[in-house]
């Protein structure tokens, strides 16, 4: 199914999304749209748009992240003259700008609670009112869908979002499932991104395997990353498994282990690949966790042999990892949050005694009650 702007899809799941989505434009009712980042929430904003009586009026977007609290209040709902500093002249807001149109607003989810509160004033009674006004201005006609990747039901349950808000926003929801739930999406992206290059590129079998087995932790964003590259890269316009970046090519040999000695192969073949391969923990080791491809006990065996290698010092292992020592507290936070971290003490030998080579049993002298935990791990996490 090829439908505009640049929407493509294959697979069941996607195709009955979209025709509620068609539905779903017919209506003036409110649309909220949830996935992770990189699936094309705001594609199928422009769809529901497009498919809608509002199709001549503007589409106008707003990226609710990417803007401080007052910037966002202006963005929104203009200002006047004098308001603040660097308000020269009147300005519209986005609001006013998308009557009788659509107005999307993005990350809705990072909106702080007194913006959710400016917008569910604007939600209920269809007024807006510029910053630095006295009085409300005239009323607007906008179709509003939003788009988070956040839970905001949990969300609500912390307090950071109002649940009045989430009500008003959420009259139909659709949901977009990442791209490793519909593989029949791959080949079929993959293709419009290569047609688009102008250039005649084609995929060995091996290489369009590789894709369709590969996870796709940045989704199609990252799917379209990956082909920009691959369109220059590949020489003679075929693309094999070797111009593969590594951790498309490491990913499907370390999910579909046998099952016998699986536990220390899991951690070998991952440690292979982000220490001697070049793949980014974040990218390849982080994913396949979260998807639980790979268990706790993996993720702590493959700690186990960065710390043997570090002689027991995180930083040093986050170095080993590929990682930038910014990412320390956000790794330790990630072992700690899971259960998966290990003691050091077995791995920091006395002076004079030979430190452990990779490969070699480790040293089990230290009594397991003396391991000494890194900071923000409890003892629980190094059991």
């Amino acid at each position: 199914m090829d439908t505009d702007p640049g929407l493509i899809v294959a697979s069941r799941v996607m195709t009955e999304l979209l025709s509620i989505a068609e539905r779903a434009a017919k209506s003036p009712a409110k649309v909220l749209i949830t996935g992770e980042s990189g699936v094309g929430k705001d594609i199928v904003a422009h769809f529901i748009h497009n498919q809608s009586p509002r199709k001549a009026a503007p589409f106008v977007a707003v990226n609710c992240a990417g803007l401080t609290e007052t910037l966002l209040e202006s963005e929104l709902f203009g200002h006047v003259k004098g308001s603040f500093t660097g308000a020269y002249r009147d300005r519209r807001g986005k609001i006013q700008l998308a009557h009788r149109g659509t107005l999307f607003l993005d990350e809705v989810g990072e909106m702080s609670l007194r913006m959710q509160a400016l917008l569910l004033r604007f939600l209920e009674n269809g007024e807006i009112q510029a910053v630095g006004s006295d009085l409300p201005q005239s009323r607007v006609d906008v179709r509003v869908v939003a788009a988070t990747n956040r839970n905001l039901t949990e969300h609500v349950a912390a307090g950071h979002f109002r649940e009045d808000l989430l009500y008003r926003l959420r009259v139909i929801h659709l949901h977009v499932p990442p791209l490793r739930e519909r593989p029949e999406d791959v080949e079929a992206l993959a293709r419009r991104f290569l047609s688009r290059s102008g250039r005649e590129v084609k995929f060995t079998d091996e290489a369009l395997l590789a894709f369709e087995r590969y996870r796709w932790p940045g989704n199609v964003r990252e799917l379209l990353n990956v082909v920009e590259q691959l369109i220059w890269l590949a020489p003679q316009g075929v693309i094999g498994i070797e111009h593969l970046p590594v951790s498309m090519r490491t990913v499907p040999h370390v999910v579909m282990m046998p099952i016998d000695d699986r536990r220390r192969q899991v951690a070998d073949d991952l440690y292979d690949a982000v220490v001697r391969q070049g793949a980014s923990f974040w990218e390849h080791v982080y994913p396949m966790f979260l998807a639980r491809d790979i268990t706790r006990h993996d993720l702590r065996e493959l700690v186990r042999l960065g710390l043997r290698e570090s002689r027991g010092r995180y930083k040093s292992m986050l170095t080993l990892f590929g990682m930038p020592t910014s990412d320390y507290r956000r790794f330790m936070n990630f072992l700690a949050a899971h259960g998966c971290g290990v003691g050091v003490r077995e791995f920091r030998e006395p002076a004079g005694i030979p430190a452990t080579h990779p490969g070699m049993p480790s040293v089990h002298s230290v009594p397991v009650d003396a391991l000494a935990e890194p900071a923000g791990l409890s003892k629980r996490t190094a059991a």
